[in-house]
Parts: C-alpha cells; structure tokens; sequence
C-alpha cells in the first residue's frame, strides 16, 4: 500500500481536518507531520492553544491516521526532516496550503503531490482554524451566590467565612462592568484567548490570580480570589478565607443534582452598566458584626444548596446580599433599586443581589421556576453551571 502524507499545524482541531485526512487516507496509509510549538510561535507569530504532545495525542487518536510526529523543522517546509523518516510515495495539501516550494520539494524525491479542495464532510459545515479563532470566546465567567467582599483580608479581619460561587458556561452574551467579573475574564484571554487549558482547576485559578495581580499593577488594586477561583473551578464552589488574599482552603460539589437544581432556580435579568467612575467602596461600613452576618449567611446558603432546599436557600441568599449593601452601600446606585423593586414585587421571585461588586450590571434573582420565569420574562437569561472537562 503507499505511503501518503500530510502536514499542518493542527491547533484547535476541528471537523475540516477530520474530513481533509479521510480523504487523503483514501490515497493509502496517512502520515501526519504536527507543526512544533517553537515553529508555529517563529512562523505564525503566536502561541499554539493546545501543546505539540497534546495535539500528536489528537490526531494520533483519529482512525484515519496511520502515523503522527512533531515536525523538527522550521517555517513552511517544517516536514522536511519528516519526510525522510516516513519516505512518502504521494504529499496531499488543501488547496489553500500548497506551494511552488512544496511542488518542487515533490519533484526533487519523486513524490507525487496532489491538491484536495477544502470541502466539509456531507451535512457538517465548513470550519477553518481561522474562522473558529473569530469565534465568540468560550471562556466561561462566575457568578457569586453569596460571601461576596470576604475574599478581601479588609473584611475577613473581622471575621473568617466562605466565599460560594459557581462556574458558568458562556452561553449569553457577557457584558463588560457587569459584575461578572470580566477584567479577570479579560486577564485570562491574554493568556488563553479561547478557552482554559486542561489542567487542575485550582492550580490554574492561583496562576490567573497571580497573573492578574503583579507586583507593578498600575492601580495597586487586588482582586479578590473568587474571581479566578469562580471562573476556574467548575460546578459549584465554596472558598474560606481568613484575613489572607489566598482561601485556606476550597471545597467543590459537582453533583448532578444539585447542580441542576441550581440551574431551574437562578437567573439573571439584564441592568444598566456600572457607571465610569463609579466607586462602590466609598462610605463602606465594615464592623465585625457585619462581617458575621456575611460569613453566617454564606455557611446558610451553602448547606441549603446541598439540601435542595429552596425556601432556605432564598433566606440565606438575600440574608447574604443585605449584608454586603450595609457594608457597601454604594453598591445600589442609580436605576439598581428600580430594578430591585420592580422584580421583587414579582411572586415567583423569591430572592435576589447584584454579582460581583454591583453598581449595576445583572440582578441574579433565585425564583420558584427559571424555564418557566424565562418564557414569561423573555429579557431574563437562563443559565447552565460548567461541569468539569467542559
């Protein structure tokens, strides 16, 4: 049978790269020459989403592939020290990756070279890597429940506590100053500008926090850990903190249960941006009280999650954002409050509070049926938490 051969990058994998190597093992047995990470960093000017090793394990992994290795060589002909390891009878390219340079390479070692049209497998649409790198971003964002302002050592001096956050899909449009922790969010696309890498989450929310929070950070501001730890951490998580910027320690639940539960009793409803210049901390009034009735409610709402049981759950998660508004007032600025009333008044709502630091952005409201409350508030989003190896 003869040899043929193929060569790419192969970052962000996608349908078209399947269909291109079905259709070049048709030709015989299929070697795939994989661009190295210090390849295409020198030849395309940017860093591979996935690793070389993880994506030799990917197309080593599709059944129409014989063969795989990391290319050794550099720039457009990178394959060339490939190709006397595999001594191919035929070098297959898409239409839009041949190459004068490539034709002759064929003709010096008497290879044959044939160009394939770039066509999607019957019923798929056409992907390119280009296309999906314009994509929305599929970083997922999170939402605090309760705890909130206990992940900074200035209110956790009063009193330790929890911290509880899930890790949301980014299935809605995620606006900026929101509450949904969008700077971090912002951090992270520099580093991963589609989505996180497959790695422990918590090791991974301590690099953002770190990433996020350098030694010359222009505002001398420090982010609080749920943020990273909220978007990093799937599924449902809890972070005690005690007058440090780092939790003691982290607690998860990915039961599928609760976690569905969650989802049939939160929303959030769409408000008004936080306003430039807008500063929730002036006349902040923390007092060791007030951090107890924070730290209190959390532990509250955290075990009536686990339980299922809504009734307590409501109690504990406006218990928890009444006490951040008396330490924070300033969070209930300009058109909040009508929001607040407005949806209060409603019989199906059953508590609410503001992510983030408020100010404005999303009410993220519990209520006694979410598909139901969507289809009869149609401005209201549902949300899906992010399981792991999502």
């Amino acid at each position: 049978m003869k040899k043929v051969f193929v060569s790419g990058c192969y970052d962000l994998l996608h349908s078209g790269h399947v269909e291109f190597f079905r259709q070049a093992a048709q030709y015989g047995e299929l070697y795939v020459g994989i661009g190295s990470d210090r390849t295409i960093l020198h030849y395309k000017n940017h860093k591979t989403v996935y690793s070389e090793q993880e994506r030799l394990f990917m197309v080593k992994s599709i059944r129409y592939v014989k063969e795989a290795y990391i290319n050794q060589g550099d720039g457009i002909l990178d394959f060339l020290p490939t190709l006397d390891i595999v001594h191919p009878d035929i070098l297959v390219v898409n239409s839009d990756g041949g190459s004068d340079s490539k034709r002759r390479v064929c003709q010096e070692r008497g290879i044959e070279y044939i160009v394939l049209q770039r066509d999607p497998h019957e019923g798929l649409a056409a992907r390119s890597s280009t296309d999906l790198k314009k994509s929305p971003c599929q970083l997922p964002t999170r939402l605090d429940l309760a705890g909130t302002w206990i992940d900074q050592p200035y209110v956790s001096c009063y009193a330790p506590g929890w911290a509880i956050t899930i890790s949301l899909e980014p299935s809605f449009e995620i606006r900026e100053r929101c509450g949904l922790s969008t700077s971090t969010r912002n951090v992270i696309k520099r580093i991963w500008p589609y989505q996180l890498p497959n790695m422990d989450p918590e090791i991974l929310a301590r690099l953002v926090f770190c990433f996020e929070n350098h030694p010359e950070r222009e505002d001398g501001i420090i982010s609080g850990a749920q943020d990273a730890i909220g978007i990093c951490v799937p599924g449902l998580c809890r972070h005690y903190y005690d007058n440090h910027f780092w939790p003691e320690r982290i607690e998860t639940c990915e039961d599928e249960t609760v976690l569905s539960w969650l989802e049939n009793h939160l929303v959030m409803i769409p408000m008004d941006p936080r306003m430039p210049g807008c500063s929730v901390v002036e006349g902040k009034d923390i007092t060791e009280p007030k951090v107890m009735a924070l730290a209190k409610a959390a532990s509250d709402c955290w075990a009536a999650i686990l339980s299922c049981d809504l009734t307590s759950f409501a109690q504990a998660y406006r218990a928890s954002f009444a006490a951040q508004v008396a330490m924070f007032p300033a969070m209930i600025q300009g058109s909040v409050q009508q929001y607040i009333d407005r949806y209060a008044a409603l019989p199906e709502v059953l508590a609410w509070k503001m992510p983030g630091a408020g100010g404005g952005g999303y009410l993220a409201c519990v209520v006694t049926d979410a598909p139901a409350f969507c289809q009869s508030h149609p401005e209201s989003i549902p949300l899906r938490i992010r399981r792991s190896g999502m």
